[in-house]
């Protein structure tokens, strides 16, 4: 076993506990998303007490804080509607490792484990499984100047691997090592997965094991993370209980199996993975690299539009990423032009003089999307009405209001993101422009537009904690 500590680059210091909360032991605390520590006594289950006592660990694919210090992710999303599905509040206690996690659930003192934890035999033995709610693949991830990279299990034998200890990897490396000659690895019973990771992509450690939604999420903030190869063809993530807990794996199976669990697995889906793209190495490299050099020059600015505007920072500076890179002076081959990308007419309608002076331009972006965002209707829910706002910003209000009047007509909630991903285009589709007010658009393109600004602000976000 190894305990040594990361030691990281400053910024990577802030992003790996900021964006993804890797904590170790941390407790947190208010009653419906806590984290506490509780007593050796028998549970009451439930039914009787209206609390769900669940055990999980910090990361970005179970549970961890935003920036306004406010829980998300998708095990907090899914445990958090079967809750109150049921009428019950979450008690949330926070583990360090997967190996805590289990020992939570061989103490008897949660009713439930969601900690991205993979459905295995010698789990179930062991435990009560409850749903599974994710399938993923096991990846092997090695540095990208790796040289030879390992793309066969015959090649493993040559690399050190280090894993998180008691983790269903633990179970891959050692088939693969009854089936291969040399393959020897080192579990790692302090870092999570995403530490690990972070250690590759500093070079410390040869390669690591993840599952593919955490390599999903990661690659776009250490580029240089590089899949060598699938473990597993597939396996599932789910909810594990103590033993004995028939009762409560069966009505959380039932609720996941419903149409609102169902809806819940696809809100999960569309908020936390969905919208991330084929991985582009150059791109968030050079993203990355900008967030250093470029960035700071500008940080200020947005914090302030956000103070006057109410538009997130985070959100504003990746808006201008998308826009320009962040370059002041960029000027496009149609004549919009600085850091926001802002028309001449756009420009003078906002009194920005002088669209190539970062603060003014920064400044009127960000009141241009809060009036895009201000003319929806109070009653679409967010993320949505954000997204929207987005497109708005990108296609303009006409060709929205028009695709927000076709959905209606073709049956779908012009509310919802999910489905006006799919009735933009149509904008572009000659049996449907036509009967529309404002015509054609390339509304392909506010999709990719939404699609690539929530990607950068993922990235971006750690910066403006």
């Amino acid at each position: 076993m190894t305990h040594k500590l990361p030691t990281l680059p400053a910024f990577k210091q802030a992003l790996i506990p900021l964006t993804f909360a890797v904590i170790s032991g941390c407790s947190q605390g208010n009653s419906d998303s806590t984290a506490s520590t509780k007593s050796t006594e028998q549970l009451l289950p439930p039914e009787e007490t209206g609390v769900l006592e669940v055990a999980t660990r910090n990361g970005s694919t179970t549970y961890y804080l935003d920036r306004h210090e406010n829980p998300i992710g998708p095990e907090y999303s899914l445990i958090s509607q079967f809750a109150a599905s049921k009428g019950w509040t979450v008690n949330w206690t926070m583990h360090d490792s997967t190996s805590a996690v289990l020992k939570a659930l061989k103490s008897g003192n949660t009713h439930m484990a969601a900690a991205g934890l993979t459905h295995l035999p010698s789990r179930t033995k062991q435990f009560t499984r409850g749903p599974a709610h994710t399938e993923i693949t096991e990846q092997l991830v090695c540095h990208r100047e790796m040289r030879p990279m390992p793309r066969l299990p015959e090649n493993i034998s040559a690399v050190n691997i280090t894993v998180t200890a008691d983790s269903s990897y633990v179970e891959t490396l050692n088939t693969l090592a009854s089936e291969h000659e040399g393959i020897t690895f080192s579990e790692d019973d302090s870092k999570t997965t995403e530490v690990l990771l972070s250690d590759v992509a500093k070079q410390d450690i040869n390669c690591t094991v993840a599952d593919s939604n955490i390599v999903q999420v990661m690659r776009r903030h250490f580029p240089n993370l590089e899949v060598a190869m699938n473990l597993t063809q597939g396996n599932n993530l789910g909810w594990y209980l103590p033993a004995g807990s028939d009762d409560l794996a069966r009505t959380a199976r039932q609720w996941m199996n419903s149409t609102e669990g169902n809806d819940a697995i696809g809100y999960v889906e569309s908020r936390y993975y969905a919208y991330i793209g084929e991985f582009d190495f150059v791109d968030l490299r050079a993203l990355n690299r900008r967030i250093d050099k470029r960035l700071p020059g500008f940080i200020n600015r947005f914090t302030e539009a956000e103070t006057t505007t109410g538009m997130p920072a985070d959100l504003l500076a990746a808006l201008a990423y998308q826009e320009s890179h962040w370059d002041p002076s960029a000027v496009s081959p149609t004549g919009v032009r600085g850091i926001m990308m802002l028309t001449r007419n756009t420009a003078e309608s906002l009194g920005v003089m002088d669209r190539l002076d970062p603060t003014a331009a920064i400044d009127g972006g960000a009141r241009y999307l809060a009036d895009r965002h201000r003319r929806l209707p109070d009653t679409i829910p967010e993320p949505d009405r954000t997204f929207l706002a987005l497109a708005s910003y990108n296609i303009g209000r006409g060709h929205l209001l028009d695709a927000r009047q076709l959905a209606r007509e073709l049956g779908k909630n012009p509310d919802s993101w999910e489905d006006m991903k799919e009735v933009l285009p149509l904008k572009a589709d000659k049996r449907y422009y036509p009967s529309t007010r404002y015509g054609y658009a390339r509304g392909y393109e506010p999709v990719h537009y939404v699609q690539r600004i929530r990607n950068y602000r993922d990235v971006i976000s750690a910066a403006f904690e």
